[in-house]
């Protein structure tokens, strides 16, 4: 009996799917990406409801699994297949699987937020002929540079957020960071010689140079992601 393939209901331009994506290519995982008509809101009824109830993408199939949000998807693709590809929660040592798991809530809790303020003014409003709204990216990059400026200091004495090497502390971060690195805001990032290195080497990785190939921002849509 062939193994149930891994389904994933969303769009590869969409940050969160590309996350998962992401996470599945790091692992050497087979999977299927079932698109979402997110501009008819298939996405806000039956039956994707049935696999999201909260009508964002992506949603997740494997086998009998079903899940939703991205970040809980990939802790369940690190921890099921921790011996295949990319360890991406070093689970052999307690510590450094804390350590992981605080940067994971680091980025979920500190650095998502501003993030996706910005890139929604810099992105998403021209796509709809509005206007961005600078004071809200000042006030949103101000916060993101707080971030920043702590990451600069970590990655002054760590190779990576996580540690000494690659885990979903650092992959969690690449898709907004994929749409961002294209504003003017970008210089963020590059101003920082810690940070700005840290990126260059998590962009550069086969999976994130697989996974972006299918990031087009002229259909991005922020909204509807989790």
């Amino acid at each position: 009996m062939a193994k149930p393939i891994i389904k994933v209901h969303g769009i590869s331009l969409s940050t969160c799917t590309a996350r998962v994506l992401l996470c599945l290519h790091e692992k050497g995982l087979q999977y299927q990406l079932v698109p979402i008509d997110v501009a008819s809101g298939a996405h806000k009824r039956q039956p994707y409801l049935s696999l999201n109830p909260f009508g964002l993408v992506p949603a997740f199939e494997d086998g009998n699994v079903s899940l939703f949000e991205s970040r809980a998807i990939n802790r369940y693709l690190a921890r099921k297949h921790e011996d295949k590809g990319t360890d991406l929660l070093l689970s052999k040592s307690s510590t450094e699987s804390a350590i992981v798991e605080t940067w994971m809530e680091v980025e979920a809790h500190h650095f998502n937020g501003p993030i996706f303020a910005i890139n929604h003014q810099r992105i998403i409003n021209p796509l709809y002929g509005l206007d961005p709204d600078e004071e809200i990216i000042k006030s949103e990059l101000e916060k993101l540079e707080n971030v920043l400026d702590i990451y600069e200091e970590r990655l002054s004495k760590s190779e990576y957020l996580g540690g000494k090497s690659y885990t979903l502390a650092d992959l969690n971060h690449i898709p907004f960071l994929v749409y961002f690195m294209k504003t003017p805001n970008a210089t963020a990032i590059t101003s920082r010689p810690h940070v700005n290195a840290w990126w260059n080497k998590i962009s550069t990785r086969k999976a994130t140079i697989e996974v972006e190939a299918g990031m087009k921002l002229h259909l991005a849509n922020f909204d509807n992601e989790k």
